[in-house]
This record gives C-alpha cells, structure tokens and sequence, in this order.
C-alpha cells in the first residue's frame, strides 16, 4: 500500500510539473533549490545591505556550517553558553563558552568562502543551566510579575531572556528587575519588553463559504495555503495556513497548528476547498500540530511566495538542536505572505498558558517582522528546508510583529513524518519519488 501511495504522489507532482493541473490559474513555478536559495538571498541582500551574490553566498553557508555548529555543540558542551550567527560587521559563527581557559579561532570553507569561528569566553551560564533555570523558575517568577513573562535562551550574550510587560518596568525600573530575577533564577538576565503578551494566531475569516473541489486531482500545492473552518460554538469561519504536508506511510495529510479548528478545507488559489479529515491534535507544553488527511495523496510542497505563484519541495528538515541565533528563515503565512528574519531566541517558553498551560522551553522565536492573526500553522522554512510550523506572535505597541514563535518539525506526532521530495542540482524538484522521514518526537521530552 505505501508504494501505492507514493506512486499516486508522483502523479499528482508530475501532473503539476507538466501544467495540466485544474486550476483556472496557471500553476505554481516549482522552484529548483537555487531558485529558492535566490529569492531568499534577495530578502537577506535588503535587511542586510550587501549585494545579491554576497547573500547567496552566506545563506549557503549558513546550510553547510550547520554540521560544524552541530559537531562544536557536542565537543564544548560542558562550557557552551551558546553558538550565533554575527551578520555584521562581518559574516561569521560566534561560540560562547564558560570560564576563562581560552580556544583558538577556527576557519571553515563553506558556501564558496571561508566562514571565521570565533570563541569567546566568560559566559557565566552554559546553555542547560539556562534552560534549566527556565524549568525550575518559570511559575515562581511569574508570581512576581504583573503580566506572565516569555523566556528563552539568548545565545549571544549567554543570558535568560525574559520578555516582560511594560508594568512591571515600570513599577521596578529595568536594572532592577533584572537584578531581582537573576538573584532569582542564579543565571544572568536581560529583560525586554513587549507592549502585549503572546497570542496564538488563528483568526475569524468573514468570508462567504467556498465551493468543494470538483472530483479530480487535489490543488498541486499544498503547505502555506488557507486553511478555512467553521467554529460550530459560534458560527463562524476561522482562517489558519497549512504548513507541511506530512505522511503514516499509508495517508497523507496537513500539519498545521493544534489551536486552530478540528474540521477543516484546504482552499485553493481559485477559492475552491477542498474538506480534509480530522485525524488529532497534540497541543501541549511543547507541541501546538495538528493533523488532517486528504481525501487523495498530497505532493510535498509548499508555497514560497506571497501571490501563491511559487513552490517548493520539503527536500530535507532542520532540528531544533541545529539551528542556531542569526540563522536566516523564513515563513509564508495567509494573512502576511512570505518574508524572512533572524533567528532571535532558541529554547523558549512563550508568555501565558498557551500550551494547555504554561508552555515548556522547546519554541523557537524569530524577528517577525510580518506576522498577523490567520498565519497559525504557517510553514517555517530556509530555502528547500523545513523547520517548523508557526505557532504564535507579540507585538509592539503600534502593532508591529515584534517576533513569532514556532514549533520545530522534531515534534511533529508519533507516527507521522514529514514527506519529503529529494533533488539534485541539474533536477527540477518534484520528478522522482517522495519519501517520508521522521522527526517527530515519541513520549516526552
């Protein structure tokens, strides 16, 4: 059965390839990986002012040097405190350590240039004693404080990073209170503020309901496109994104966020919705999927762009363990398309009981800087790479996306794993056979 239904996904990914699909709009270019890699290239080239080649440059080092970072993690991991990624002045990975003995810089070869390893010591807290100070101070501290805090692990200055509300600035100063909590939690602090605290981002959709799909093959693209539901309590229709399309080995189906309604359609281009079936949802501590199958097999693709005119292929996934402060992702969301920011904070616990409670530290954040109610369940990605599934946002005081939240693909359910399309270099995605691959988390962490 399983080769049958990775066949029938071939098809449906060949059918796409040679145009004949049924939407009344032309479709989607899959991308090949340096399309991909360019179009992101294009947005770090702008939020970092170098030019084009230059950002091509360093997105593909970003991918290659994560098997170094990955070998760096285990060989410091008594003294780390935390490896980042430093854009300016110059292009290079950053590894803190505890103590005073001193490591020499390292060099590597990566994306056509050399990429400079620089350790820095003095870091008075090493990565697990961050995160443990989360675990172990998370409801205490929030006792102290008028609006509940988020915390995370700040990489670059080996610090809890803990986002309170203005009130509590207010009433206790900013040097202050990050005394306080340091005395605290016994690890170093730096506080910022958010005007508003977390919220999950799922939002009512006015529209009029969408006609079904006629029969025939399902829309050619599926992660990043509308997700609409109709909440039966009041009656009205919530609009969340699909994120990756992911596999049993038998079904194929949507990942997307748990928060967002059971019963769901999967609306095209052309506003016809296709109803998928509700299989569970996980929404806990360090979980926030769900999954709903498709009526007929799904390709592993994703849209890339805004106007839904672009895809691409989940050709591999990045662990959270792997990924690292100043890693450039991006998402592609209903309510705000796509865009591309740095990762901010790793091992992160969002503010409130957005996680069936207080949420444990395995999120991930990222500095927006576009994110809007409606993008729940987005997929995270860096080129052809998955890595997560958007979960929640805060906000500045004028409404700006202060940063989003996401939940890594290490904890998509047991028993479900993301469908993947392998290329190679002189291969457009999507014209050989897809497999499935786990990452998903069993028990908990």
């Amino acid at each position: 059965m399983i080769r049958t239904t990775l066949l029938m996904i071939a098809a449906a990914i060949a059918l796409l390839a040679s145009g004949t699909a049924t939407a009344q709009r032309p479709p989607a270019h899959l991308q090949s990986t340096e399309e991909a890699l360019a179009q992101d290239a294009g947005e770090y080239a702008r939020a970092h002012g170098v030019a084009l080649d230059e950002a091509e440059r360093r997105l593909r080092a970003l991918d290659e040097t994560v098997a170094v970072t990955d070998r760096l993690q285990q060989l410091y991991r008594d003294r780390l405190a935390g490896i980042a990624i430093e854009h300016h002045p110059d292009f290079r990975i950053v590894v803190l350590l505890t103590g005073d003995a001193a490591v020499p810089d390292q060099a590597v070869e990566a994306g056509g240039m050399i990429v400079p390893i620089v350790f820095r010591t003095g870091a008075l807290a090493t990565r697990d004693q961050l995160v443990s100070a989360i675990k172990n101070y998370q409801a205490p501290l929030r006792a102290t404080l008028i609006v509940p805090p988020a915390m995370g692990v700040d990489m670059w200055t080996g610090a809890l990073a803990v986002v309170v509300g203005t009130a509590d600035v207010e009433r206790e100063g900013a040097t202050a209170l990050a005394q306080r909590l340091a005395d605290m939690t016994r690890v170093p602090v730096r506080i910022s503020t958010v005007q508003g605290g977390a919220i999950n981002l799922a939002d009512p959709h006015p529209h009029a309901p969408a006609a079904l799909v006629p029969p025939g093959p399902v829309p050619s693209v599926e992660g990043g496109a509308q997700l609409v539901g109709v909440n039966p309590l009041d009656g009205r229709r919530y609009l969340c994104t699909a994120g990756f399309v992911v596999t049993d080995g038998a079904r194929t189906g949507i990942a997307t966020a748990a928060h967002c309604l059971d019963s769901l359609s999967l609306i095209d281009p052309d506003g016809r919705a296709l109803p998928l079936g509700f299989v569970g949802q996980w929404g806990w501590g360090f979980q926030d999927v769900q999954v709903n199958v498709s009526p007929q097999p799904l390709a592993p693709l994703f849209f890339a762009d805004s106007a839904k005119t672009l895809a691409r292929p989940v050709a591999h996934a990045r662990t959270a363990a792997s990924t690292r402060a100043g890693d450039w992702v991006c998402h592609r969301g209903e309510r705000t398309g796509y865009s591309c920011s740095e990762v901010e904070l790793v091992d992160f616990a969002p503010a409130g009981d957005l996680c069936g409670g207080a949420c444990l530290p395995q999120w991930i954040t990222a500095a927006g800087p576009t994110c809007k109610g409606g993008d729940s369940g987005a997929p995270v990605f860096a080129g052809t790479g998955a890595l997560g599934i958007l979960k929640g946002g805060s906000y500045r005081a004028d409404g700006s996306c202060a940063f989003y939240f996401y939940m890594s693909v290490d904890y998509l359910p047991t028993g479900w794993s993301l469908l993947e399309q392998p290329e190679t270099a002189d291969q457009r995605p999507g014209l050989s056979g897809p497999i499935s691959r786990s990452y998903s988390a069993s028990g908990t962490p």
